[in-house]
């Protein structure tokens, strides 16, 4: 059973069909899937052609926009908004369109078609094919735009705590960057299937549709960029906390080099008068200790001031 089947009037208005035809009497009939539906691959093979038909039924899709006849198969991913789900695990939505039909199918729930369905049940559906496209791609497009502002205002935070030395790589930061990249791995084949989209030529997209398909398509392009530059940004952060932390390091392996270089001598001189056999000077004198511990001081002043001559502090 379909999760829901609308037949859509001019006016917007709608009616829940009593027939199981795959046309009705509106402008077009909307038919909405699960793809674990255990029917529907029985459905789209008797109303279907055979490729429209596997492109709704396959369980991994990437974006894409192919016509097939007179129709389209459209393929779109969107922000994952399901609660306990991570954004960047991007939700899919199957599409097959033709003139008096819209099927969509979906894996996992899908925010945009739910709120233009919630628009259906209210009697305000897009009035067309190519307005329900319009607002199914503005809807997917708008989370991804809030989705991409928030991760650059995290990078800004990051690039913050750049100004700060003590400042510890942030611990999110991994994940961070893993986002960015899953993310943009789906929305450049999607900003290539809107801009296939867009110049498509169907009767079920008509000119005035194509242009705002193409502010979408731009909206898209911007985001994809912003996602470049923010790729590049992050990995800016990275390096400059990796830089920070060599430093740190080579600064601290100076400084024990340099008390090793002062202690060494000194290490000598005891192992030396440490030994015990005959014939070591001053065992009989009381003063022997203090003046090798003084002769140690002026060893180790001597060794300062030799490193401070040869600049190595």
């Amino acid at each position: 059973m379909p999760i829901c089947v609308f037949d859509i009037f001019p006016d917007g208005t709608t009616k829940v069909p009593e027939d199981t035809a795959l046309t009705g009497t509106g402008t077009y009939r909307w038919w909405h899937y699960d793809l674990s539906d255990p029917e529907l691959t029985d459905w789209t093979a008797v109303n279907l052609p055979p490729i429209p038909a596997g492109a709704l039924l396959q369980p991994e899709t990437r974006p894409r926009c192919d016509q097939y006849q007179d129709g389209l198969i459209l393929n779109l991913r969107g922000i994952n908004m399901n609660a306990g789900q991570p954004a960047d695990q991007m939700v899919s939505i199957r599409m097959w369109i033709e003139a008096g039909v819209i099927i969509t199918v979906r894996l996992r729930k899908v925010f945009a078609i739910d709120e233009i369905r919630q628009l259906a049940v209210a009697n305000s559906a897009p009035p067309t094919p190519a307005t329900f496209i319009e607002a199914l791609i503005g809807r997917l497009t708008t989370r991804v735009q809030e989705e991409v502002m928030r991760i650059s205002k995290l990078t800004e935070f990051y690039e913050a705590d750049l100004e700060d030395e003590t400042t510890s790589l942030p611990k999110d930061l991994p994940e961070t960057r893993r986002c960015v990249i899953k993310i943009r791995r789906y929305l450049e084949p999607q900003k290539q299937a809107l801009e296939k989209l867009s110049s498509i030529n169907l009767p079920i997209v008509p000119e005035a549709d194509a242009l705002k398909l193409r502010e979408l398509t731009n909206r898209t392009t911007i985001a994809v960029e912003e996602l470049d530059a923010l790729q590049e940004r992050l990995i800016a952060v990275q390096d400059d906390h990796d830089l920070d932390v060599a430093r740190r390091q080579a600064r601290h392996g100076y400084g024990l080099s340099v008390v090793a270089a002062i202690f060494l001598p000194l290490g000598f001189l005891t192992g030396l008068f440490g030994v015990n056999i005959g014939g070591m000077p001053g065992i009989d004198s009381p003063w022997s200790f203090a003046i090798l511990c003084l002769s140690m001081i002026g060893l180790a002043a001597l060794m300062y001031g030799v490193l401070k001559l040869a600049r190595w502090l």
